[in-house]
């Protein structure tokens, strides 16, 4: 009997599985936000050297702020005042090649300038406050703002392999729970930094706990509903992102201290421990470890929630190990088993090298809301919106045409985009802004894709372990995002050029993945290898089978 046959008899989305998605979402929220936080929290305002030090004997006493800056900054080439550099003494004759419509630029970059001796002043017109206001992170330091994306994904991609692995040995709900409390008080800690060195520490735990959240929920909720509904769930599962990155940009709006949107962005996760006690286990899970009791337990709660009353006394917890026929509390799994057989092993290697591609062209794009000149809230909002219509449009290609080539046609598309959008000018703000905008929509529908396509090829016993794998290698791509963004100061176009290549030979590589759309998941290993009597219908097993129907005829 397959588990799929079970959910089908007991509604595999009732009542019982839309609540896990409901209460899933509470801590969810959470996620696009921290994400994308690092745009907002790490923003470099505009600035300019402290002069309070300068005329101490009067000299800039009886002027105005705006002829101040101009005799004790000096000017860049294209007339703006420099950011990082100043006067040792103030140079009044500039005035007078002011007034009387002289070039002062050319005559300010001959005269000798030092970097700020007394710390910058900055414009709080778009934000309060920021970690580069905060400990001076601009100009020699100014790199320091995109790590702290860097270092946060990296603890996002270690806390993938620590989530994913101890998920599957002790079980989805448990490690929902250790991920919720030590996420929110990581995140809740890091607003008392006092240096930017503590502060990214604890960012890193922040980023290792909270992807736990994402990891377990995308999972259990896949692992509760039926074939037919995990299309749809997908979607869902997918537009819980777009409604968190469009929450971002109107919370930062609001919120231009970058304690206070931590502290906005984190709260849901307190709803979130507190609806804990509602979420159940899998019972996927429970009846291939063995647990067949409370496995029972929740299948009973399921018929109840579900009205499918008649069925209650039909299923026994005695008769469930007849479900899974392997691995009924024998072996632990590890990530070992993902290189241990040749088919897992390639499986493995594809997917986590297309989670590398996606997650790296989706978040360079989403993390280059300041390269296109215009209000960075509205860039984010818009980034965002653009991302509804492309996961709506998921609900009919994911069936119409597949998981595979909705996956790779995505991916072109993004890639092409960002092709154009390096050939466009830069002057030419609103056309490059409509390319990125349709680019990013692209891409955030080649990522919905992927999160539901990945867990439906891995087998029941290790899907954990290979979800946790391909979000390892898809924090090792956004890790990397922000690195490939600096390169702009070799050429404006490289960052894009670089995410292009990175995008087509991702959906090559996809191309390369089994169908899975329309198939029963996977159980045990044994199904992915076709080792054991397919009574499962696994999508890499199906793929191989077709495969030598079509070599016989």
């Amino acid at each position: 009997m397959k588990f799929e046959d079970l959910l089908s008899e007991i509604d595999g989305f009732g009542r019982f599985q839309k609540m896990i998605m409901c209460l899933s979402f509470l801590g969810r929220f959470t996620l696009p936000c921290h994400f994308l936080m690092n745009n907002f929290i790490a923003g470099i305002p505009s600035h300019h050297c402290d002069i309070r030090g300068l005329g101490a004997d009067g000299v800039l006493r009886n002027l105005s702020l705006e002829q101040r800056l101009t005799v004790s900054i000096p000017a860049q080439a294209d007339g703006t005042l420099s950011s990082c550099l100043m006067f040792l003494e103030p140079q009044p004759h500039l005035l007078l090649l002011l007034s009387n419509s002289s070039n002062t630029t050319t005559t300010t970059t001959q005269l000798p300038a030092v970097p700020c001796q007394n710390g910058w002043v900055y414009d709080n017109t778009t934000f309060t406050s920021t970690l580069a206001s905060e400990w001076d992170l601009v100009c020699d330091k100014k790199g320091l703002n995109k790590a702290t994306a860097t270092i946060f994904f990296i603890g996002v991609m270690f806390g993938a392999v620590f989530f994913g692995s101890l998920s599957d040995r002790y079980g989805r709900r448990t490690m929902l729970l250790v991920s919720y409390v030590s996420g929110m008080g990581f995140a809740l800690a890091s607003i008392f930094s006092t240096s930017y060195i503590m502060f990214a520490v604890l960012r890193f735990f922040t980023g290792f706990s909270i992807t736990g959240i994402v990891i377990v929920t995308s999972v259990l909720i896949v692992e509760w509903v039926d074939i037919e509904s995990r299309k749809l769930v997908g979607v869902i599962d997918s537009l819980s992102w777009t409604f968190g990155f469009m929450s971002l940009s109107l919370l930062a709006f609001l919120i231009r201290d970058w304690r206070w949107l931590i502290v906005a962005a984190t709260s849901p996760v307190a709803l979130a421990i507190i609806s804990w006690r509602w979420i159940p286990e899998s019972a996927r899970w429970l009846i291939a470890n063995g647990r067949l009791d409370e496995a029972h337990h929740y299948l009973r709660k399921c018929i109840k929630m579900n009205g499918r009353h008649g069925m209650a006394s039909s299923i026994k917890a005695e008769n469930l190990s007849n479900i899974v026929v392997a691995n009924r509390g024998g072996r632990k799994y590890s990530y070992l088993d993902l290189m241990r057989t040749p088919k897992m092993r390639k499986l493995a290697l594809m997917t986590g090298l297309t989670w590398y591609g996606v997650a790296s062209t989706f978040y360079g794009m989403s993390f280059n809301i300041a390269g296109f000149g215009v209000n960075i809230y509205l860039t984010q909002f818009i980034y965002a919106g653009v991302e509804l219509p492309a996961k709506v449009s998921l609900y009919y290609l994911l069936d119409k045409i597949g998981r595979r080539k909705t996956e790779c046609g995505a991916l072109f598309l993004a890639g092409v985009s960002l092709a154009i959008t390096a050939a466009i000018p830069r002057d030419q703000r609103i056309v490059r802004t409509v390319i990125a905008v349709l680019g990013k929509g692209c891409s955030a529908a080649s990522f919905g894709t992927l999160v539901l396509y990945s867990s439906e090829l891995y087998p029941t016993v290790i899907r954990q372990n290979g979800m946790g794998w391909n979000s390892f290698w898809g924090r090792v791509g956004v890790a990397v995002a922000p690195l490939i963004l600096l390169l702009d100061d070799v050429w404006q176009g490289l960052p894009q050029v670089i995410l292009c290549c990175i995008a087509l030979g991702t959906s090559i590589v996809a191309s390369q993945l089994p169908e899975t759309s329309d198939r029963c998941l996977p159980e045990t290993i044994e199904d992915v290898e076709g080792t054991r009597t397919p009574h499962v219908e696994s999508p890499v097993l199906a793929e191989e089978i077709e495969k030598l129907g079509n070599k016989n005829s």
